[in-house]
């Protein structure tokens, strides 16, 4: 008589062993890379194979949700598939093994083909295919003999059967829980935290001018001038923040270049450091959006850096890589323009770059979108010709080049935000990096434009508050903003979206008063 797994008992057996195939992944992963984890392997896959169209709906969530549904669906995906593993070998372990063996290939592929690992990192793929398997395997038997001794209503053997199928069941969960906490406490990024927290503060022999009094209007609505830490603003490809130590840091600079120099963390921070006050917006930003921040920035000049490789006048751009692979290319001319002043930045805010925002060390060039001018974690400049490689996001279709568009956002009021009769108070934010914010209009309900208030400019690399009082009968109300910069642009109507070098249009607010 042909012998048939329980559904129920067949699919726990399913997810029992990619359970234990995924816990023993993470474990070996947490000392040969945490990237290697045949999870966060695929994930990142996944994201680097995503059509561009997924990756920006996915934007839509937030920096930090975007990436929690992505790893809730391959969660639920394995899910699904482990159960149906076990269901489809309710009468032979074949079609589960088939299964694992694919799921195990894949692991390894994504392993083999992610930049930032090493060769010794398929050993975390390769041990999670053996223990899923070997798992499967061995729950299969153990529910088949006791699925035997049942059908032969075999007495004595049939509960021992069942006894040790629950607890080499239990078990099993046991192990998977120690080795996934196991991985992910060892590979948790803990000693580049604790490298980070040893540097204590950051201080720059050559401060920025102090911020002056009045530049912005946070007591009606805009963003306060400086961007505390923790709201700065977070857009990059890292599932999880790599997590690297001040002291294994090193950058190398090469290429088109005189002399190969290498830095280390030390060289770095025994220079005398400079601190720069400097908005960055990310070019995923609709009209409207919340990806553009502002903080005090030290490090030193990119441009004494290269000067000392000797930069070969062949040389177009800077192509920078990423600890975690991730790559871009700047224009030369922009890392070395002394009026924009590009940073190696080590710290932010008075201390060291926090983790998800480049510890311990990255690019920040005035005045272009953070895809071409924000490397962080970074720990390789290359100088090529003009186009001779591609980088990331180029090859997802965004532009080569990427100044900042001149913008203006309105904080405040609310969309539908009510209001009792009287003055209401219209404020915002506008930027024009490295050009500097001429004026702010604002039209309401359609009317004529009337000029916004300007907060007290701290310089032209930063982001400027405006506001308007005004007096509104009772209704529905509707404002927009356009600003003006000082080469005479003014913001155009028309929207597009940010694809493929920025967004423009008008922001606009819907409201009532009374």
């Amino acid at each position: 008589m042909e012998t048939r797994l329980p559904r129920m008992k067949a699919a726990l057996i399913g997810v029992l062993a990619v359970g234990s195939a995924l816990a023993v992944g993470h474990l070996v992963a947490a000392f040969v890379g945490i990237g290697a984890s045949p999870y966060l392997a695929v994930a990142n896959s996944t994201v680097d194979l995503s059509p561009q169209w997924l990756t920006e709906f996915g934007k839509q969530f937030g920096p930090e949700w975007d990436k929690r549904l992505l790893f809730i669906a391959i969660a639920v995906t394995i899910a699904v598939l482990a159960v149906l593993a076990g269901l489809l070998s309710r009468r032979s372990p074949v079609p589960g093994t088939v299964i694992a063996v694919v799921l195990g290939v894949v692991s390894i592929a994504a392993v083999l083909f992610r930049p930032d690992l090493g060769q010794l990192a398929v050993l975390a793929p390769a041990a999670s295919l053996l223990v899923g398997l070997g798992v499967f395997r061995w729950l299969h038997g153990l529910a088949t003999r006791q699925a035997r001794a049942e059908s032969a209503d075999a007495g004595a053997d049939k509960e021992i059967d069942r006894r040790r199928f629950l607890i080499s069941s239990g078990g099993v969960a046991a192990g998977v829980g120690v080795a996934a906490v196991g991985g992910q406490f060892l590979g948790s990024g803990g000693d580049a935290e604790k490298s980070r927290r040893a540097l204590g503060s950051i201080t720059a022999a050559r401060r920025a001018p102090a911020i002056p009094a009045g530049a912005d209007f946070a007591s009606v609505g805009t963003p306060s001038f400086i961007t505390p830490n923790d709201r700065f603003y977070r857009i990059d490809t890292a599932l999880t923040v790599p997590s690297l130590r001040a002291e294994d840091w090193k950058l190398r600079i090469h290429g088109l270049v005189d002399t190969e120099v290498e830095y280390d963390f030390d060289d770095i921070r025994g220079r005398e450091l400079v601190e720069r006050v400097i908005t960055m917006t990310c070019v995923s930003n609709e009209v409207g959006g919340p990806y553009i921040s502002t903080a005090a920035f030290t490090g030193v000049y990119l441009r004494d850096l290269l000067m000392e490789a000797g930069v070969k006048p062949e040389a177009g751009q800077v192509f920078a890589t990423s600890v975690d692979g991730w790559t871009t290319a700047t224009p030369v001319a922009d890392m070395l323009s002394e009026e924009r002043g590009a940073l190696l930045a080590i710290g932010m805010n008075g201390e060291p770059l926090p983790l998800e925002h480049g510890f311990p060390a990255r690019i920040v060039v005035p005045g272009l979108y953070g895809y071409v001018s924000a490397t962080k974690w970074v720990i390789d400049l290359e100088l090529i010709r003009d186009g001779e490689k591609t980088f990331y996001w180029q090859d997802r279709k965004w532009a080569k080049e990427a100044p900042i568009k001149t913008q203006s956002r309105i904080d405040a009021p609310r969309s539908f935000q009510s209001f009792p009769p009287g003055k209401v108070s219209i404020a915002g934010i506008a930027w024009a990096q490295t050009t500097g914010v001429e004026r702010v209009e604002v039209r309401l309900d359609g009317g004529q434009w009337r000029e916004a208030e300007l907060s007290t400019e701290a310089n032209d690399q930063t982001w400027r508050m405006w506001k308007l009082d005004v007096d509104l009968t009772a209704g529905a109300h509707r404002a927009e903003v356009r600003a003006t910069d000082r080469s005479g642009y003014t913001q155009v109507e028309e929207r597009v979206p940010p694809i493929p070098d920025g967004a423009t249009g008008w922001h606009s607010v819907n409201f009532t008063v009374g």
